[in-house]
């Protein structure tokens, strides 16, 4: 059986914490991982960490995605809510019933694509009602349908686990997390 395959769009200012945290956990359940630029070349995180994406946006707008996890982190999630090669492959990807995630700022950018209406939702503390989506909660980690959103930096692993478990199963996600050694809640 083939490797659920996700995508993680990178924009300048983007949450390492967010981003760094998602790669690195869904590539250790064994999950296809493509990190892309919203243009060629490094992008700068929000705290001046370069990373280099494996290829750009443009590059992998005809593929599909098994989901499309987006990191929050400020201009970042301005920058992607922003991109309209972005906003399209966002809608095409929910119209196909395929997996869509956003933490922290990035909810704003499932707002902008019109995405969010009717869900239920949860964000870093003022993101969506600024967004005009005034359902948000306060939970960690909430799922609603394909999609799921999550509050941020702090909540990153938990949301991270949340993506393995919905990918490739609750028994993965248990192995990655055993692996982590997270003290018992």
């Amino acid at each position: 059986m083939a490797s659920p395959t996700v995508l993680v769009p990178l924009a300048e200012g983007f949450e390492e914490l967010e981003a760094i945290t998602v790669i690195d956990l869904l590539r250790r359940a064994g999950i296809e991982v493509t990190v892309a630029g919203l243009a060629d070349g490094p992008v700068r995180a929000s705290r001046g960490t370069q990373v280099l994406p494996d290829t750009t946006l443009d590059a992998v707008t005809g593929c599909d995605w098994g989901m499309i996890v987006l990191p929050g982190g400020l201009p970042g999630a301005d920058h992607l809510a922003a991109d309209s090669r972005l906003r399209q492959l966002l809608q095409e990807h929910a119209n196909a019933g395929r997996w869509t995630a956003a933490i922290c700022a990035a909810p704003k950018v499932l707002v902008a694509a019109g995405l969010l209406d009717g869900k239920r939702a949860t964000a870093y503390p003022g993101v969506l009602e600024a967004a005009g989506h005034g359902d948000a909660v306060s939970e960690a980690v909430v799922r609603d349908g394909r999609l799921i959103t999550s509050r941020g930096p702090g909540t990153a692993m938990d949301f991270a686990l949340e993506l393995i478990e919905v990918l490739v199963g609750e028994a993965k996600r248990n192995e990655v997390e055993q692996g982590l050694q997270r003290p018992a809640a």
